[in-house]
């Protein structure tokens, strides 16, 4: 499957008493949808999906998919501590539809994480019974656990592990699993202008077909017809994808082929404007707007965390909301820093 693109964490949005507030959610998603994203993640980090009951990480990913159109990737955070948990979740999430599985890596158990071999052993196991394909989520800031580059490039081999969330930070990690990766290729299906094609894309196509005169022929010997889509085959390696929107640009630059950011969530556009200008190759515009989002992205993600993003997504029209506990509001001083460096990172 192709990652290439945008892709926000998306928010859970609550009530003031604590309550999951679910319309709120379907609009932001809905909204989310019509920009130029390549998709969501529904239950990452910036979901505190930590925060949240089985009940409702199973609630909150029912109505994001309810919510969602079929021409974007839906990405479903399934990651919890145990092997089996995992599985059980990611089993959820593919009877919803969801297109792929991205599963953080376990980390509660330090002593025994640290080794190597417990890390192979839990994704390979859960890669060797998922139905969904899946992203390994390294997240050291919030995990404390930092899976090493060498790891990774071992778990590549694995068929059904297609990419990795890189959220270190550390462009030099990026660029050393780019390289050490090189040599996976693999062919998926994307559409004639070269954006990603699912099992679910299909199969909305072919019942929206169903309905329609029958399509012209394919512009292409390349080119073929699955379920009324249009489709070609198109070569792709292990795909390293990036957490930290202010180094976007120069992990692109390395080989990290798109990014799931949090900054995406109250500024998704300003985000995409960065990646459309590096895969036009123009790399001063890439520049510009990477300095642009830079200290926003530091300061509303990195430092204020999610009572930050929500915040700036109420500044953007978004539904952001309240945070649940053990995390707090924003200070008015906060706010007011918020305010300044968003007043013109707008949609």
């Amino acid at each position: 499957m192709l990652l290439h693109g945008i892709f926000p964490p998306i928010t859970t949005p609550f009530y003031p008493d604590g309550d999951v507030y679910y319309k709120k959610l379907e609009a932001n998603v809905d909204r989310y949808l019509r920009s130029p994203l390549a998709g969501l993640v529904v239950q990452g980090s910036t979901g505190e999906a930590i925060l949240l009951s089985d009940q409702e990480r199973r609630d909150v990913l029912k109505a994001a998919m309810e919510a969602a159109v079929p021409h974007k990737v839906m990405i479903a955070g399934t990651g919890i501590e145990s092997a089996i948990e995992t599985l059980r979740l990611t089993e959820y999430a593919a009877a919803l539809g969801y297109d792929a599985a991205m599963v953080r890596t376990p980390h509660y158990y330090r002593s025994q994480i640290n080794k190597p071999q417990n890390m192979l052993a839990f994704y390979r196991t859960v890669a060797d019974h998922s139905p969904l394909p899946l992203i390994i989520y390294n997240f050291p800031q919030a995990t404390g656990y930092d899976i090493p580059a060498d790891v990774v490039t071992q778990l590549a081999e694995h068929q059904n592990i297609i990419a990795i969330k890189e959220s270190s930070g550390s462009i030099e990690k990026v660029q050393t699993m780019v390289a050490h990766t090189r040599h996976i290729k693999r062919t998926v299906t994307v559409t004639e202008v070269q954006e990603a094609v699912t099992g679910r894309m299909t199969k909305a196509a072919a019942a929206s077909s169903a309905r329609l005169p029958i399509a012209g022929q394919p512009s292409s010997a390349a080119v073929a017809v699955m379920g009324g889509l249009k489709t070609r085959q198109k070569e792709v390696g292990f795909q390293v994808m990036v957490g930290a929107a202010q180094k976007l640009e120069p992990s692109l630059a390395v080989g990290a082929v798109g990014a799931i950011l949090a900054f995406a969530c109250a500024a998704p556009t300003a985000c995409f404007e960065i990646f459309a200008a590096w895969k036009e190759m123009n790399e001063k515009v890439a520049q510009e707007k990477q300095a642009r989002i830079a200290e926003a992205a530091v300061k509303v993600v990195g430092e204020m965390s999610i009572a930050g993003v929500k915040y700036a997504m109420d500044l953007n029209g978004y539904y952001g909301g309240p945070v649940r506990l053990p995390l707090l509001p924003l200070t008015a001083e906060e706010k007011a820093t918020v305010e300044k460096l968003m007043v013109n990172i707008k949609n």
